[in-house]
Parts: C-alpha cells; structure tokens; sequence
C-alpha cells in the first residue's frame, strides 16, 4: 500500500493547534488519504524536505517578518509560494493590483525614510470624515486604529499612532474610513485553486483609535455574495494571478486566497480593502462545505 502524503500545518506558538476556523481540517485530510501534522513554523526540529507545509496560523509573521520568509524560502514544497509570501505579506501589494484593474480604496502611503514631521503628517490626513491609519505590514487587522479628522484630540491621536509607526521603521497606509462598514460590514470571498469557495459578511472591527489592550474582534457570518461582489472578487483573482505569473514566475492558483471587498459611497461601488494568502482566516467554520473545498484543495497538491 502507498504511503500517505505528509501534509504540514504551519501554525505559530500562540495557535499551537491552529485558529478556530480550521477546527475539521486534520479529520477531512485524512478523510482524503493524507497525514496531517500541526507543527509550528519555526520548529528546529521539523523535516520540511518530507511531505508538503501548507501555512495557515502564523499571526506571528508580522513582528517576525525577516525570519518568517527565511524560512519560508527553506521549505521546498511550501503553499502558498514562498515568493508569495513574501510579496503578500506587505500591503504595497495593492498599488500592483490596482494597476492591474483592482480597486481599491484611495491610500496615502507615509514611508518611515522620509522623516516626517508631526505638522507634514497631519497635513496628509483627510479633511472630514472617519478615517484609518495601519501599518503596512500586519496580520489580522493588528496595530490599526479609526480617528474623526475633524476632532482635535482624535486628529491628535491619529498623528502619534502614524509618528510612533513609522519610528518603529515601519510603512503607514492612511484610508478613508467607508460609512458602508458600519452598515453592512465587509464581505470576504474565497477562493481555492482559483475556484469560488464561499463568502462570509464580517462586522465592522475598527470603532476607536489603535489600544494594544483591546485588539479588534472579528464576528463572522456566512452569508451569499452579491453578484457583484463575486465580480470584484474574480477581478482580484485574475489580477493577483496576472502578477504572480509576470513578476514572481509562477504560472499556477493559489491554494488559497481571500478577497475582503467593502462598498464605496454608491450602491455599485466596490473596492477591495485586502488580500490574504498568509495567514488568513478562511472563516471554514462558517460554511458547511468550506472545510471540504479546502481540504479538497490541498489534495490536489498532496498527491501531484
């Protein structure tokens, strides 16, 4: 009899057996024929060489950025790519995308060599309305904070978080905050190989400035995308695979790849806030077919 395909599940210390969505994932691998295995990514001991590593919790990535794509450039058959990871996992990806089609929400981008003074960043922060500034590496929403550009203390707010970002040596994205958000939150699709998996509506997360004491919380619910919101998605797909194949060289789906898309001001207005094909949640506990399609998925790298 034929072994079984080893599969890694990459997580991090914090997630040691994995995020709460893949709850499933190991059974319906080995449903398929495989043997999965949860080892955190920057185990010493573990023989990446023997089977495949598919990354799924390391929300560790962001504060560990240089280590975690050393690694990842050590792993022979890794999804997604490493060459993946290490483009995906700054957000400049999206002046890329935008070129190739995807919208995505006006940005003004703070780069930490450019010295700002306090006066010069509040200068780039909108004029009226709710607004965000994040950091341009992050995971999970981490280290963003929504400010009201015309209160002084929350303006106040806003410039010391964006200052203390870019002391750290780190990019800042500032966006307008989008009204639609709070009314009917953001709507992430899935894609798996290339292929629709499932939606699901997440509630609005950002409702005050950045408190490293009280990080956002995702509440998810499945829900069935608008046809225009697939529209966008599968925009955001063909963009990311038309970059993935002239930039980086590899003429092949992502295993995986989230799509956060959020309406604009009009009622067919989208844009797409972000991408994910690190650490992604893929929200599988919220729709009953998504831990099949993924596992399904990786399947079709296993057994290659």
């Amino acid at each position: 009899m034929s072994k079984r395909p080893l599969v890694h599940l990459a997580t991090s210390a914090a997630q040691p057996n994995l995020g709460p969505d893949d709850v499933g994932l190991t059974d319906a691998l080995r449903e398929r024929g495989m043997e999965p295995r949860i080892v955190l990514w920057d185990d010493p001991d573990v023989d990446w060489s023997q089977g495949m590593t598919v990354v799924r919790s390391v929300d560790d990535y962001a504060q560990r950025r240089d280590e975690f794509l050393a690694w990842a450039d050590t792993v022979p058959r890794l999804v997604n790519h490493a060459d993946v990871l290490r483009w995906a996992t700054d957000k400049h990806y999206l002046l890329e995308l935008e070129k190739r089609g995807m919208p995505i929400i006006p940005t003004v981008w703070l780069e930490p060599d450019e010295n700002y003074s306090k006066r010069q960043v509040h200068t780039r922060f909108p004029a009226s309305g709710d607004f965000v500034v994040k950091p341009a590496i992050s995971s999970g929403g981490s280290d963003s904070g929504r400010y009201t550009a015309v209160d002084p203390d929350s303006r106040q707010q806003a410039i010391m978080h964006a200052m203390d970002l870019l002391a750290e040596g780190r990019s800042v994205m500032v966006q307008r905050y989008l009204d639609s958000v709070d009314q009917r939150g953001e709507t992430a699709v899935v894609f798996m190989n290339g292929l629709v998996s499932h939606a699901v509506e997440k509630e609005a997360m950002l409702t005050g400035p950045f408190d490293p004491s009280n990080p956002p919380e995702e509440v998810v619910r499945a829900r069935v995308a608008t046809s225009e919101e697939w529209q966008i998605g599968e925009v955001a797909r063909q963009a990311i695979h038309s970059y993935i194949k002239e930039r980086l060289g590899h003429d092949e789906q992502l295993t995986f790849c989230r799509v956060d898309i959020v309406q604009g001001d009009y009622p067919d207005e989208y844009y797409v806030l972000e991408i994910g094909v690190v650490d992604t949640a893929l929200y599988l506990d919220a729709v009953p077919s998504a831990v099949d399609n993924f596992a399904d998925a990786i399947a079709v790298r296993a057994f290659w």
